[in-house]
């Protein structure tokens, strides 16, 4: 059974939206990118850090979607990682109300000794310097190498992050983010740019618009499903993650054409993120579902054109 290293927030949300507010709830990089590669009948391992008010229930929970838990610290005396934000109408923004780093402050991730010869590595928004330490960790190269990043870290860490940038094959970000990070306004030229970095491929996720997958000259669009109603955004780019490297796993082919289907499952996944608050519609996906959506998704791009 072909191994996943996933490595990110294990952490407590309070999020609030047009459609109502929570108290906290299950969040954190982590459990979105676990919950979503556990369709895929991989041996996934979880790396984190939680604090002893973290409840066994939620660990249970992760342990049951067949989500090795044993990589998750817990600091008995610290307290979990905390995010809250407000969404506003438009679902595309929010304001951050609170960050609490708590325990992640002084997190050093230590990949259990049975999964340093993973195929896959998915390394979630994190420290650049956090991701590095786990890739000096692997007893093997990797088959992939997949990384997140945000803003945050090219604003206050930019060296640290071109640094382990060099070292991944995926890199995964959004279109504001992969402007910033190269300078460029055209996606097309960004992505240039970001592969002259190391990434082979380069991912750039536009919410509800997609995603673009770029390699080399090559470049694959997949649109987002329109949906009804969106409950809650938090997490779908961490599914979407999920669902790509779980594919990747499942299938142990890291070709562009194998990628295309990769993002489309990637994408499918996160539209069920959407429809609930916090974690809860990934908790409860069947395989069913998912494919009756991947049927969705494929009667929505598929089409048959003569060219005169």
């Amino acid at each position: 059974m072909s191994k996943l290293v996933i490595v990110g927030t294990v952490a407590f949300d309070a999020i609030e939206t047009p459609f109502g507010k929570t108290d906290k709830i299950l969040g954190g990089a982590a459990t979105y990118i676990g919950l979503s590669a556990s369709h895929f009948n991989i041996d996934a391992v979880a790396v984190s850090v939680v604090g002893g008010d973290f409840p066994q229930e939620y660990l249970d929970l992760l342990s049951n979607k067949n989500i090795d838990t044993s990589g998750i610290e817990i600091v008995k005396e610290g307290k979990t990682f905390f995010w809250s934000g407000r969404y506003h109408n438009d679902m595309n923004s929010r304001d951050t109300l609170a960050t609490e780093l708590n325990t992640l402050a002084d997190f050093n991730p230590v990949v259990p000794e049975v999964y340093k010869d993973a195929e896959v590595v998915m390394l979630g928004n994190l420290h650049p310097i956090v991701q590095s330490s786990v890739l000096d960790q692997m007893s093997s190269k990797p088959k992939l190498v997949i990384l997140d990043t945000m803003n945050f870290w090219m604003d206050c860490a930019l060296d640290d992050l071109h640094n382990v940038i060099k070292r991944i094959d995926v890199i995964t970000i959004n279109d504001e983010e992969a402007r910033q990070l190269t300078g460029e306004y055209s996606l097309v030229v960004a992505a240039r740019k970001i592969h002259e970095m190391g990434p082979k491929y380069v991912v750039i996720k536009k919410g509800e618009h997609g995603a673009l997958l770029f390699h080399n000259e090559h470049v694959f669009y997949a649109p987002a499903l329109p949906l009804e109603e969106v409950f809650d955004p938090t997490g779908a780019g961490d599914t979407f993650a999920g669902g790509f490297a779980g594919y990747i796993a499942k299938t142990g082919d890291v070709s562009f054409e194998n990628m295309k289907n990769a993002i489309i499952y990637g994408s499918t996944l996160a539209s069920f993120c959407v429809e609930k608050f916090g974690t809860e519609r990934m908790q409860n996906l069947s395989s069913d579902e998912i494919h009756k959506r991947l049927l969705q998704f494929k009667q929505l791009t598929q089409f048959e054109i003569e060219l005169t």
